[in-house]
């Protein structure tokens, strides 16, 4: 494993640790794909398996929750060793409420991918919050025109439904205060 790897791996362990994926809750859309390599095989946790679009550039990964979820990061496994001219160079992650409103916040280079790309999202030290999010594949290496990516996951913050210690006040709120 190379040195890049190795922190890959790192990201996404400290990522899964502290946050929680989501992509579950959305409706996942592509701009195309060849038959037999769409969603199920992006999203299946295999690496064996890839999403490759059939089409023009730039090639969309659209995500539609039903309502405003925060968003803190994002991973795509790419592999360039496999895919050669099918690896992503070049990605925009675009967020809104709708395919109407759409913006892009940020774009990565990606320089030979191998492994789990991990991209945190935030506005002002906050993750973003949207109803949409877009990953468009803007170019690949060698020019190449059909894109493959192994595996994608969106992910949210652990957030505790409650505070750890609420301080109750009164004698009655105390006794009762453990869940059992």
């Amino acid at each position: 494993m190379t040195a890049d790897a190795d922190e890959a791996l790192e990201d996404i362990s400290r990522l899964k640790e502290h946050s929680r994926e989501i992509g579950e809750h959305a409706v996942w859309t592509l701009s195309s794909c060849k038959q037999g390599f769409g969603v199920k095989q992006l999203r299946d946790g295999k690496v064996s398996t890839y999403w490759q679009s059939d089409g023009p550039q730039p090639h969309l990964i659209n995500l539609q929750f039903p309502k405003k979820t925060e968003i803190s990061a994002i991973a795509l496994y790419a592999d360039y060793r496999q895919d050669e001219s099918y690896t992503p160079n070049k990605i925009s992650i675009r967020i809104g409420t709708s395919y109407h409103d759409i913006q892009e916040i940020c774009g990565k280079d990606l320089t030979e991918p191998q492994g789990w790309v991990c991209i945190p999202l935030s506005s002002n030290g906050n993750p973003i919050r949207t109803n949409m999010l877009q990953v468009a594949v803007i170019s690949n290496h060698q020019n190449g025109r059909d894109t493959h990516l192994r595996m994608m996951e969106v992910f949210t913050p652990n957030t505790p439904l409650l505070p750890k210690h609420i301080p109750f006040t009164s004698q009655e709120c105390v006794a009762v205060g453990c869940i059992r």
